[in-house]
């Protein structure tokens, strides 16, 4: 999860890097550092700490150089300290490294290189890296670094510089994400595209178990085996106009306002009103596959695991297909039974996620049918899978998602309707009812965040409150689940989720006037049972915030505050409860003086396990 940068070109070095260094930030940021080449010798400079200490180090005492790499880290092995920073060296300074991933080999590759000779300084996993590549270094880095690659077990990408074999940087990869940048007489390294916009949209992504060699004239690409690799050159369509803040306090702000634009840009080309149909072309799997399945297993982590948890009830209402919602991290270990009739989507927001990954694979060993939904074209995650659906929300810089939910629940949405059309259970005439019904939520959602101030004042009310409660049932239930976790992230108070019917099954025990509930109460199908959980708390003295429709009259008189959000149909409320979730939770953390781009000990991708 954490963040390489490296640059060699004309540039200035340093800046190049410490820009990088910024924009990767949400990567990581318990320590940060770069080292550069000049002449003969490599120069490091290492902080705990974030970005702007490395900023303040490097003005009180600047360095220059001809090339070099950075590195901004979520530590693994070894407490946050300037010792445990990267880069790591070898034994006389002259291998130098930034990783992003674990070695899990490590303390047997330490062991052995401790009786070679070799001194250790840190407590970190990666330090065994610089001094592998020293043992195989015969005067070319590029070979120390196949070599030393080829001992390496575990999840990595690797940037290294050498004082003895100047004018390169070698990278290799084996899982986490690697970039090249392809500029004019410049090329940029990075963990993935966000750094590099301001100089060039031109990018090759390494592959697993390959290696690049970075020089001022040009890339070369091989395999860890040492075979010649022709790549393509990538345009990105995204601009960096879309990384900067745009007047926003905090990226996590401006991406909440985002969402109705991103909803329309996901929807856009995809669904007619005129004839009620959804076009999904792009997804690379044939109308027959998709009409011969009976069940789908939706499989992903956090955020992600959320919105396939309210796909589970867009495609089992829509489409009248089963739907199991699986959490990569235990999914990838499981003895499970493959099912030759289903289909088995994978949900990413980086395409990165390594449980994610790791159980997409294990499911194609099985020769199944996969589905990836990703927000990043040419990721892991999208090269590995069958069939492919794009969100279209851009880059997301905040680490709690916020925008890229919404786009995940819209393509969710598309997938259902084309899914239950293919297969012939819906009718033409309420598939442009509900084609209706999601073309008004990008507008229905600007309506929320124009009365964003009445949320941010509700906030305020809660501020000295420790622990919460969120309720909901139905599709409302993730909702909460959502809800709980955005105020967990990025404000640090303890709440949980939970569906409304489990609340007399445990929960209750806590209510009491120090703990508030959040309850999700759309007009539904299941509003009088959430009622009756809104009177089972006020019978215990809990205060009831509750997230109703606008022309609910009858929430107002059982609750003590209500956020009203426009009238939907019941099945699409998620797009719009979902919004007031992440807006309280943005104004708590950030009236408590929160990091909120940058919540303690989280990273925005998690690409290791």
């Amino acid at each position: 999860m954490c963040g390489i940068i490296g640059y060699i070109g004309n540039k200035d070095t340093v800046s190049v890097l410490l820009d990088g260094l910024k924009k990767l930030e949400y990567r990581g940021y318990d320590s940060a550092g770069m080292a550069i080449v000049r002449g003969d010798r490599i120069i490091r400079k290492r902080v705990k700490g974030k970005i702007t200490f490395l900023e303040k180090e490097l003005k009180s005492s600047p360095i220059k150089g001809d090339y070099g790499v950075g590195h901004t880290r979520w530590a693994t092995h070894g407490r946050p300290s300037e010792e445990n920073a990267h880069p790591h060296q070898d034994c006389h300074g002259d291998i130098v490294v930034v990783h992003n991933g674990i070695i899990e080999n490590y303390v047997s590759l330490k062991e052995k290189l401790a009786n070679q000779g070799h001194t250790f300084k840190t407590e970190t996993d990666t330090e065994v890296i610089p001094h592998l590549i020293e043992q195989h270094f015969k005067g070319n880095l590029e070979e120390a670094v196949r070599q030393a690659v080829r001992e390496m077990e575990g999840a990595f990408a690797v940037a290294a510089v050498s004082a003895k074999d100047r004018g390169k940087i070698v990278v290799a990869r084996q899982g986490p994400p690697a970039v090249i940048g392809i500029g004019r007489d410049e090329y940029f390294i990075s963990s993935d595209i966000n750094p590099l916009l301001s100089y060039t949209r031109d990018v090759v992504f390494l592959q697993d178990r390959e290696i690049a060699v970075v020089r001022p004239d040009g890339v070369t690409f091989k395999t860890f085996s040492g075979r010649s690799v022709k790549k393509e050159i990538e345009h990105v369509a995204w601009n960096p106009v879309m990384i900067e803040k745009g007047g926003y306090k905090h990226f996590m702000l401006k991406e909440i306002f985002e969402q109705p634009q991103v909803i329309r840009d996901t929807f856009k080309g995809r669904m007619s009103l005129d004839t009620g149909s959804i076009y999904l072309d792009e997804m690379g799997i044939a109308e027959n596959d998709i009409k011969r399945i009976s069940r789908a297993v939706i499989i992903a982590c956090g955020t992600s695991f959320h919105s396939g948890l309210v796909g589970k009830y867009f495609i089992e209402t829509l489409a009248r297909i089963p739907v199991d919602v699986e959490y990569a991290s235990e999914y990838r270990y499981r003895d499970f039974i493959p099912d030759e009739k289903a289909l088995y989507i994978f949900i990413s927001q980086s395409g990165e996620t390594a449980d994610t990954l790791a159980a997409l694979k294990a499911v194609k060993k099985k020769d199944l049918l996969t589905l990836a939904l990703c927000n990043a074209d040419s990721s892991s995650l999208t090269r590995e899978s069958k069939g492919v659906l794009l969100t279209h929300a851009g880059p997301e810089i905040g680490v709690a998602a916020t925008k890229t939910f919404s786009a995940q629940m819209s393509v969710l949405a598309l997938f259902a309707l084309y899914t239950a059309q293919i297969k012939g259970v819906l009718s033409r005439e309420k598939s442009i009812a509900y084609i209706k019904e999601l073309q008004r939520v990008p507008h229905k959602l600007e309506i929320i965040l124009n009365a964003a101030e009445a949320v941010e004042l509700l906030a305020l009310d809660f501020l000295s409150y420790s622990h919460f409660l969120y309720l909901g049932r139905w599709v409302s239930y993730p909702i909460a689940l959502e809800g709980a976790l955005k105020l967990k992230e990025i404000s640090y108070v303890h709440a949980e989720g939970y569906p409304g019917g489990e609340m007399k099954h445990g929960p209750i025990a806590l209510i009491d006037e120090k703990m508030p509930t959040m309850v999700i109460a759309p007009k539904d199908r299941v509003f009088d049972k959430v009622l009756s959980n809104v009177f089972e708390v006020k019978a215990r003295l809990g205060t009831v915030t509750a997230v109703a429709f606008r022309s609910d009259k009858e929430i107002a008189k059982s609750v003590d505050k209500v956020i009203r959000i426009p009238d939907i149909h019941e099945l699409f409320s998620p797009f719009l409860t979902a919004v007031p979730m992440q807006l309280f939770a943005y104004y708590i953390a950030a009236a408590r003086g929160a990091d909120v781009d940058q919540p303690r000990n989280l990273a925005k991708s998690v690409t290791v396990e």
